[in-house]
Parts: structure tokens; C-alpha cells; sequence
């Protein structure tokens, strides 16, 4: 755990972190794209913090890859390259930075370590987890293989190391249908997400079975909430993350990846959008889109919140928290991530 009173401490002597209107008026060019859903007052607490990180990063020969999910201050102030699960995998393959910091949950962070293992790869906040990642092990794997012999395991990025090393290949939920299609088999066993695997196996020519795993912040959407949302505002566009149920995803007009749900609404700009998913990812593309009205029902990732503009500065100032993943697990986690990019590309996914 940071100890936040110290970490407070120790930037506050090596920077000048006061809120600072004319720094803010100076970075407009950064600030121009958060301006409708940060206040300038808020910009002006933020602004120095995003320089020196954006100053530092130089130092460092450091690049930071912001997850959708991730505040707007971070994903427009900081981030290098901004994306989904899959995107930053990618993106973490081939960056020629010395150092990652993941502007994400752990999983992503140890992903980046399992493809750049040569990378110093910063985790702003060990604590920033992920519940449905927490739900399986690789001996949950191995209890899937010996239910269904023969049958390769597909797993969601969105797990530990070790799990991936147990796995044959990983999928994110934009390219999710198109692996279990590809795998070699009638029956595909997914895992942990059991909501994503069921709308896969609605959407597959595969037998799909699964591992009872779900993720808190889609569980919590149920269909009677959409419907009542309709209701209120027909005119509004529901639009769904896979890892929704599928009473949810049945109600939606599109379900898509978090890539997937941007390039929706940026292709078809309704005039009012309820995003069901995580609730950073309107306020990170509503400045692109100022025609679009997004609805505010959401549910927020506490894991995703635990990462600041604060922690980055603090890891990068210091450089702790570096993780690391255990050689044997990295070469066999190696393989079902590349497995999946390798495949992704060949589909042109």
C-alpha cells in the first residue's frame, strides 16, 4: 500500500504542485481536449501535476498507456497511447520507451512485462486489482481441462499471469467471437467472464462452455434498469459492453469492446447515448463528440480508480512499484497473448 501522507510529501519537495491558474491558461492545447467535463478550476489543480509528468517522462525515456477506463486528466493529459485491453497489449509490444508506466489495473501491467520483459513496467497503485482477474487460478483451468478433455482454453486478458500461462490462448472482448471461432475444436472452454462467454457462444458456430466469473462493474446493469431508461428517453441509444449479461446485451441497440463502443457512437453521433460500461468512458470521447448527449447512469471500477495523477508522478519520481512476473510463467504467458495478437492481426481484427 502507498503510503499517501509520505508520498504527498516527498513530490510536494521535489515539485511546485500548487494549483496554478496561469500554468493552466498555458496548456490550453492539452486542456481543449477535457474542457467540457473538467472545470477550469479542476484544470488549474491538475496542470501541474501533467507537466511534470509529461516532463519527467522525457527523463525517463517513459511512455504511459492509459486504459479507456481511465480519468480524463490522465487519459487526454498523460497518456502516450490510449486504448482497450487488446490495443495495449499491442501498443506494449512494440513501444521503444525504457519504461511502461500502466495507467490501468495489474493484469494490463504484468501483460506489458510478459511482452516487453526487458522494460522497467510501473504500477502506479499495487492495489488497483481486478475482481473478475481475482476469480480464477490456474488450478481453475486445470479443473476446466479435466471436464472437458481436449477441449483449448480461451482466456480474457483480464487475468493474472498465471492463468494466461495455463491458458492455450487469450481474447479481449473485441476479438473474443472471432478466436473461439478459430480454435481448432467443437467445444471451447472461456474464461473467467461467464457473461462474455454466453454472448459469445449466441454470436458462435461453438459449443462454448465456461467458468463462472463476472466483472462488478457490468454485473450491476440489469435489462428492467435499461428498459425503465427507455422509457423515460426513447430517444436515447443504449450501448453495451459484452461483458453485460445477455438480458442486457438483448435490450442494447449496439454491444461492443470499449474500442468497439467508441467507433460507434464516433460513426453513428446519436443524439443522446447511454454507454453501459464503465463510467470514464463518456467523459473521455465527449469532447470529440460535443453533438452527442451521454446519459449518466454508470458504474465505476474502484480498481481503476486507484490510479491518479499523484501515484503516476510518485512511481515515475521514484520509480517503484515495478512488477515483475516470474520467467517460466512469462514464456507460457507469452505464448497465449502472442497467440492472440498473431492471430488477431491474421483477421485482420
Amino acid at each position: 500500500m502507498l503510503d499517501l501522507t509520505n508520498l504527498r510529501k516527498d513530490l510536494n519537495e521535489a515539485y511546485d504542485l500548487k494549483p496554478n491558474p496561469e500554468l493552466a491558461d498555458s496548456m490550453q492545447d492539452i486542456y481543449q481536449t477535457m474542457d467540457r467535463v473538467i472545470s477550469p478550476a479542476d484544470w488549474a489543480i491538475y496542470a501541474p501535476y501533467v507537466k511534470a509528468i509529461n516532463d519527467l517522462k522525457k527523463e525517463r525515456n517513459a511512455v504511459i498507456l492509459g486504459h479507456n477506463y481511465m480519468t480524463p486528466e490522465i487519459f487526454h493529459g498523460v497518456s502516450d497511447f490510449v486504448g482497450d485491453s487488446l490495443q495495449l497489449a499491442m501498443q506494449a509490444g512494440k513501444v521503444e520507451a525504457d519504461v511502461i508506466v500502466q495507467a490501468g489495473v495489474h493484469f494490463m501491467a504484468e501483460t506489458s512485462k510478459i511482452l516487453s520483459p526487458e522494460k522497467t513496467v510501473l504500477m502506479p497503485d499495487m492495489a488497483a486489482g481486478c475482481s473478475l482477474a481475482e476469480s480464477i487460478t490456474a488450478e481453475g483451468i486445470e479443473e476446466m481441462r479435466a471436464k472437458y478433455p481436449g477441449a483449448p482454453v480461451v482466456s480474457y486478458v483480464n487475468t493474472t499471469a498465471e492463468v494466461k500461462a495455463a491458458s492455450d490462448i487469450c481474447c479481449t472482448s473485441s476479438n473474443a467471437v472471432q478466436i473461439v471461432d478459430a480454435m481448432d475444436s467443437d467445444t471451447v472452454i472461456m474464461t473467467p467472464d461467464q457473461f462474455l462467454a454466453q454472448n459469445v457462444a449466441n454470436q458462435s458456430k461453438k459449443k462454448v462452455v465456461f467458468w463462472e466469473g463476472s466483472c462488478i462493474v457490468h454485473e450491476l446493469y440489469t435489462a428492467d434498469d435499461l428498459r425503465a431508461y427507455r422509457e423515460l428517453d426513447p430517444e436515447v441509444k443504449i450501448i453495451a459492453h459484452p461483458e453485460c449479461t445477455p438480458a442486457v446485451v438483448a435490450e442494447s441497440d449496439f454491444t461492443g469492446s470499449t474500442s468497439g463502443i467508441i467507433k460507434w457512437v464516433h460513426d453513428n453521433k446519436p443524439s443522446k447515448a447511454m454507454l453501459v460500461t464503465e463510467c470514464s468512458m463518456a467523459s473521455n470521447i465527449a469532447d470529440e463528440l460535443p453533438e452527442v448527449e451521454f446519459a449518466k447512469p454508470c458504474n465505476m471500477c474502484p480498481y481503476m480508480k486507484k490510479i491518479s495523477l499523484e501515484k503516476i508522478l510518485y512511481v515515475l519520481h521514484t520509480m517503484e512499484n515495478q512488477v515483475e512476473v516470474d520467467a517460466e510463467v512469462a514464456v507460457k504467458a507469452r505464448q497465449s497473448v502472442q497467440a492472440m495478437i498473431d492471430l488477431s492481426k491474421k483477421l485482420g481484427l
